[in-house]
């Protein structure tokens, strides 16, 4: 039996809302959407069905920022960002109840994982996945090559913020890598060629299960 809930934590000056998918698992994957891909978007819908397929719970992060705030430095949207994540993850975990987490961010949703999460102790053996990280990004490169995560990171080689020398540099990760040829930041493919699309989103789903299920040494995959 799936439950979603809508929640909210009530904090003096604000109202942060998040979304609690449960199946009644003892692993919880937390998941930080982009500037402007939301949760409803291909990578994060099939992202959602494939938890469930594992029996695994769900908490999303219902932030929203305006133009201002997204024009703010990398460190300042990280610190702010972690603001609306902390309490939430806090208030999931508090009972006890979830023994693994994983964390799943898109975009700008990997920089508090990579600036802040992947650092913390608590979350050593947490797996991380990363679509479309900012790899241009010094701060958040600097934790990755730090990293000793397991975990998955996807990005296409169109994207503004692929960089095949930073891909060269993150070999030594125990992160399954999957860079995809002529696509986006949305990992759309140039042209509009849905069907090519679509097939490298299966392919990316099949690289989720997979890290879902195994551990094992860096991988690179290029499509």
């Amino acid at each position: 039996m799936v439950r979603v809930t809508k929640k909210e934590i009530q904090l003096r000056n604000r109202v942060i809302p998040y979304t609690h998918t449960e199946v009644d698992s003892k692993t919880v994957c937390f998941m930080f959407a982009g500037a402007g891909y939301k949760y409803d978007s291909p990578l994060f819908y099939y992202a959602k069905m494939m938890m469930l397929r594992n029996d695994i719970d769900i908490v999303r992060v219902d932030y929203a920022y305006d133009a201002q705030t997204l024009r703010k430095t990398n460190e300042e949207l990280t610190d702010i960002m972690m603001a609306d994540i902390d309490p939430v993850i806090a208030e999931v975990l508090k009972n006890g109840s979830y023994k693994e987490t994983i964390f799943l961010g898109k975009s700008i949703g990997t920089l508090p994982m990579a600036n802040v999460l992947m650092k913390r102790e608590e979350f050593a053996s947490s797996k991380m996945i990363l679509f479309t990280p900012l790899l241009r990004a010094k701060s958040l490169f600097q934790s990755l090559l730090a990293s000793s995560h397991q975990g998955l990171l996807v990005i296409g080689d169109q994207d503004h913020h692929y960089s095949a020398e930073k891909i060269e540099q993150l070999q030594h990760l125990p992160f399954k890598i999957e860079v995809i040829k002529n696509a986006d930041h949305s990992l759309d493919v140039d042209d509009y060629d849905a069907r090519q699309s679509i097939l490298f989103l299966a392919n990316v789903m099949e690289r989720l299960q997979q890290m879902i299920r195994s551990t094992g040494p860096s991988q690179t995959f290029v499509h």
